[in-house]
């Protein structure tokens, strides 16, 4: 299956957009590493030359005691490094369920067409999707997913929640793009669903996808 494409999306400053996701979302950010010039190409300010994310990932282990849900502090911050990552702890507002592309493309369809209540989604550059529910979902996920009968870890669902986070738009990941809004935040879905009404939707996209890719490769 081909997955849909996102349409390209105004660039935005990064500090612009993490005063924004505070102030309007009511969303913790935390500023993350950026990417640095080097030899005519960029690398991660964290210096590491094989980074699994450069530009994307928290600067130090107890990142999350930095985040901050003042508006006046994410300006401070990113002011004094522009191109910090955002990342936003997830397990406070809201946590999120991480999805293929793919899969996260055929559920997006799906649950419009059934009308059912969706949050922001974010498409990342290394296609992954992450639909965001209302915090305490991680820690159900698996267990939803076994009473429908799959294993998350088989159809390569994860949820994400306390100790973890996601990185928002626009930051930049590497040389392979930026992270966007799927489903922007809008006054429409500020408020959040539960897991319990997404999850059906999404473990069969993820279960089809992963069913396709066994069968391409036989």
């Amino acid at each position: 299956m081909e997955a849909a494409q996102v349409p390209q999306q105004r660039a935005e400053p990064l500090l612009e957009a993490a005063v924004r996701y505070v102030e309007e979302r009511h969303w913790d950010v935390c500023p993350g590493t950026w990417l640095e010039p080097a030899d005519g190409t960029e690398r991660c300010s964290c210096g590491e030359p094989r980074c699994a994310a450069p530009g994307a990932h928290p600067t130090r282990a107890d990142w999350a005691g930095l985040a901050t849900g003042s508006g006046a502090a994410a300006c401070r911050m990113w002011s004094q490094q522009p191109r910090a990552a955002i990342l936003l702890p997830t397990g406070r507002a809201f946590d999120a369920i991480d999805v293929p592309e793919a899969a996260g493309f055929l559920a997006l369809a799906r649950m419009e067409r059934l009308s059912l209540p969706l949050g922001p989604v974010t498409h990342t550059p290394d296609r992954r999707m992450q639909f965001f529910v209302l915090p305490g979902a991680a820690a159900k996920a698996d267990g939803l997913v076994q009473r429908l009968g799959w294993s998350a870890a088989a159809i390569d669902l994860r949820g994400c929640g306390e100790g973890q986070y996601v990185t928002a738009p626009p930051t930049r990941v590497g040389g392979s793009g930026a992270v966007q809004w799927a489903r922007r935040p809008t006054t429409a879905n500020r408020w959040l669903p539960e897991v319990e009404e997404l999850i059906s939707p999404l473990a069969y996209a993820c279960g089809r996808e992963a069913a396709d890719a066994r069968t391409r490769l036989s």
